[in-house]
């Protein structure tokens, strides 16, 4: 029985952020209502079953958009159809992202009674002065209220999304978000700086808004490490941190190169080194035709070590040999080496991971396993 993680894309909103450019939209935007969307995912997974018979889902991950704006019933359908059409591991990770303003107690004892049990809370900061900046129409207190409704209903696994960075905040008003957000003692924390996307409302307003400077944005990000780890906090990938068992397996199927499914618009798909992704717009959506793209060899190696030297254990060695048929030090060791070299790679117990160094520009590191395809 093989592997497989599921992700169903939700792309209502009830306002975009101003630093959003995921794909998301107030539902009124698209001329399809949440009652049709909802029966074409339920298609959609529908048609697809036949390709996984022979796989078990271990983790499905409702993300968006604000998957908690489905109306009350649609949830517990998706999932009916889902555990008709599929075999769902007994302890699969369920997990749904929520915003905090989206919160409803019957929505909630739904998630629950229809198998969902982790949830995923976009906090970004406990500053209302800063969730507003960024478009956020929450305020901490409605966040407060959110986490109790959820924790009350029986919720063991939670998620709170914080970011650093955004206009107007210092180190100590992050300090202060940090602070605040173990005290609610959350099994898990994600914690992301800002990056302006071109094309956002936010990114085209920049020079109106008062960033914090490079020093800010270096010492918020040791400040996260150093007080998360503190509180029993273990950093297992560069921007996620866990208590002992809280590890996200959905997300760590991504970085690990696992078999996932996306259902939903625009949502992407990796199954057997064969990538494809859904059509961005609605009405090509509903004809359901997705473009499939075999992975080269290059390009599968160049994925592994890209999302693996995001884990802290980093890329395993004897893993790579295995699954290419070659060793490591034979197709990168002379990248491998000058990174090291430079300080920001190092080999430990079988593995290549980015030091701190490395971490800080993570993304020059990582452009290095790129395979220069012109030569």
């Amino acid at each position: 029985m093989k592997d497989l993680s599921l992700y169903l894309h939700i792309p209502y909103c009830v306002k975009k952020c101003l630093y959003c450019d995921f794909l998301s939209f107030p539902a009124a935007e698209q001329g399809c209502g949440m009652d049709e969307y909802t029966d074409l995912l339920c298609r959609e997974i529908e048609l697809s079953a036949a390709e996984y018979k022979e796989y078990q889902v271990l983790s499905i991950f409702f993300g968006g958009g604000t998957p908690t704006l489905l109306p009350q019933g649609a949830v517990a359908g998706i999932m009916e159809t889902i555990r008709r059409n599929y075999r769902v591991a007994e302890d699969a990770e369920i997990t749904m992202e929520m915003n905090p303003e989206t919160a409803r107690k019957e929505k909630i004892k739904e998630y629950i009674t229809c198998g969902i049990n982790r949830m995923s809370i976009g906090l970004q900061s406990t500053e209302d002065e800063e969730l507003e900046r960024i478009g956020r129409i929450h305020d901490y207190r409605t966040f407060l209220e959110a986490y109790d409704l959820v924790r009350n209903a029986g919720f063991r696994s939670v998620n709170i999304d914080l970011m650093a960075a955004l206009p107007g905040q210092s180190v100590e008003s992050y300090r202060r978000t940090l602070e605040r957000a173990v005290r609610l003692k959350p099994e898990h924390i994600s914690a992301y700086s800002l990056i302006l996307e071109e094309g956002t409302p936010l990114y085209e307003r920049r020079a109106a808004y008062a960033f914090p400077s490079e020093e800010e944005d270096r010492a918020m990000y040791e400040l996260t490490g150093d007080l998360l780890a503190s509180c029993g906090y273990h950093r297992y990938e560069i921007s996620n941190y866990a208590l002992e068992g809280f590890e996200c397996r959905h997300n760590k199927v991504y970085w690990q190169r696992g078999n996932y499914a996306g259902f939903g618009l625009g949502a992407s798909s990796m199954v057997e080194n064969v990538r494809w992704t859904n059509p961005a717009d609605m009405e090509t959506y509903r004809l359901y035709a997705p473009d499939r793209h075999p992975l080269t060899l290059h390009e599968q190696m160049e994925e592994y070590m890209f999302l693996g030297l995001r884990m802290m254990r980093g890329v395993d060695v004897r893993r790579f040999a295995d699954e290419f048929g070659a060793p490591m030090d034979t197709v990168y060791g002379g990248v491998i080496d000058k990174m090291c070299g430079l300080g920001l790679l190092e080999r430990e117990d079988g593995a290549v991971r980015l030091t701190g160094r490395g971490i800080d520009i993570s993304n020059y590191v990582m452009a290095q396993f790129l395979f220069d395809e012109t030569e």
